[in-house]
């Protein structure tokens, strides 16, 4: 089975925002000055309501969060969460055009 490139980047943002107690990093800046979590159910019913979002990436982190990368069909928008143990999901980051793209074995070989 192929491994996708944005995977693993979205694992990577997730592990960045992610202190070592495995919770949220607290943000800076005006746009996000409150951290926007709830019950992960909730989060994921409104991404699919609003957004037409649906997860397309998911992973655990070495705390034990579950990272998701959702998106629309078309990539038009995204949103990566994390949820906890406890059920409670945080938004990590937003925005719009999303792509995949295929992950290249022989690029990431740092021997190659």
């Amino acid at each position: 089975m192929k491994k996708l490139a944005w995977t693993a980047a979205a694992l990577f943002a997730a592990a960045f925002a992610l202190g070592p107690s495995g919770t949220m990093a607290q943000t800076q800046g005006p746009a996000q000055a409150q951290k926007q979590c709830d019950e992960r159910t909730k989060v994921l019913g409104h991404l699919a309501n609003k957004y037409q979002e649906a997860p397309v990436a998911i992973g655990v982190t070495s705390a034990g969060g579950l990272v998701e990368v959702l998106s629309t069909g078309d990539g038009n928008t995204w949103t990566i969460i994390v949820s906890k143990p406890n059920g409670v999901s945080c938004l990590l980051a937003a925005g719009e055009g999303w792509r995949a793209i295929r992950f290249d074995e022989h690029a990431a070989d740092p021997r190659a």
